[in-house]
């Protein structure tokens, strides 16, 4: 058992380059675990980085000094960012504070609509829509306790978000204009020898910064998308549902399911099963069907080049341990896995290559 664990470790190990990678790999996995609510005005700044340096390159490359580029850009991205908040933040939180008060009167329809189905269908009994009633009441009362706790909760970390409205503009400033001076500074911490690592990581940091330019772009234009119809068609809550429909995106495939269902009910409770429910899931379902077989493919045609099982595998891994933030980032930690193991047989290669010499 020995000889067989040794000769594994001289097979897979031998290589400084491939002990360096896995260190680097267990470091950063250890970092994000155990640091990662502390960090997280950090993770946050080096996404909108990440989703930033793109356009700031693009500007630089036009002959405009790297500083300008990047002050252009945050003032643009502040500016945006400032115009949602402004505009679709209060208009969102008044459709939920409709529907709040709407909510008795949805949750007495469907009540009636149970209590109405030993009529319709005799083989269920009255015994078991009250029992159904009752669980549905409990589990109601259990997620108001809850949503009220949160809120009180949540009331206290109102000065810590506004000081991270603050940090995180003034981080992503700085990685963007410091970027080559940051990157500096850490590779003096690293051996001189780390070829394999740095070829890993140029080709996971190409597909991670496409892969955030490119969500952060789709879950804008699918949220737009569907706010259209929704609002032309006249569905309430538009604008809340096509914010939940933009950001279901993140999670591939498994969002989009999930928020079929908000869409579909709330626009059953308004109109029942019509011809408006009718063709409000059917233009929902082409924004979904564009969204995957048009979209996806023209923004992430060289990050997604993966199974489906393995993608969804990846969600469940990755936000697991990380949560949202393993959520977003499932697909390109699953390209990492993936260029690793691509890797790995030339780490293997290499010092049998050396000693047959």
């Amino acid at each position: 058992m020995i000889e067989f664990l040794k000769s594994w470790y001289d097979r897979n190990f031998s290589n400084p380059q491939a002990v360096l990678l896995v260190l680097i790999i267990l470091l950063g996995t250890a970092v994000i675990l155990y640091w990662g609510d502390i960090l997280a005005p950090i993770l946050a700044s080096l996404v909108i980085a990440y989703a930033l340096e793109g356009i700031v390159r693009r500007i630089a490359n036009i002959g405009v000094p790297r500083l300008l580029s990047v002050i252009f850009t945050v003032f643009v991205f502040i500016a945006t960012l400032l115009i949602i908040m402004l505009g679709l933040v209060p208009l969102a939180t008044r459709q939920i504070a409709q529907f709040v008060r709407d909510f008795p009167y949805i949750l007495d329809k469907l009540q009636q609509k149970i209590t109405a189905l030993p009529e319709k269908y005799p083989l269920i009994s009255e015994v078991q829509v009250n029992e159904v009633i009752t669980t549905i009441n409990n589990e109601l009362v259990d997620f108001a306790q809850r949503a009220v706790s949160y809120s009180l909760a949540s009331a206290g970390n109102i000065f810590t978000i506004m000081v991270y409205m603050i940090v995180i503009p003034l981080l992503v400033f700085f990685l963007l204009k410091d970027k080559q001076q940051i990157i500096t500074w850490f590779a003096r911490f690293t051996p001189k020898d780390h070829g394999l690592a740095y070829e890993v990581w140029q080709d996971v940091d190409i597909k991670m910064g496409n892969y955030i330019r490119g969500k952060l772009l789709e879950i804008m234009i699918v949220g737009v998308a569907a706010y259209i119809p929704f609002e032309l068609m006249g569905l309430n809550y538009a604008a809340t549902l096509s914010i939940f429909v933009g950001l279901s995106v993140i999670i591939p495939y498994v969002g989009a399911i999930a928020v079929t269902i908000p869409v579909a009910l709330i626009a059953w409770f308004q109109w029942g099963p019509g011809d408006s429910f009718l063709y409000v899931m059917i233009a929902y379902l082409v924004v979904q069907a564009l969204d995957a077989n048009v979209l996806v493919p023209l923004l992430f045609s060289e990050v997604v080049n993966m199974h489906p099982v393995a993608i969804i595998m990846s969600v469940l891994v990755f936000g697991g341990l990380w949560g949202v933030w393993g959520v977003f980032f499932a697909i390109p930690l699953a390209t990492l896995v993936q260029a690793v193991i691509n890797a790995w047989p030339t780490i293997i290669a290499e010092p049998t290559a050396a000693s047959a010499e």
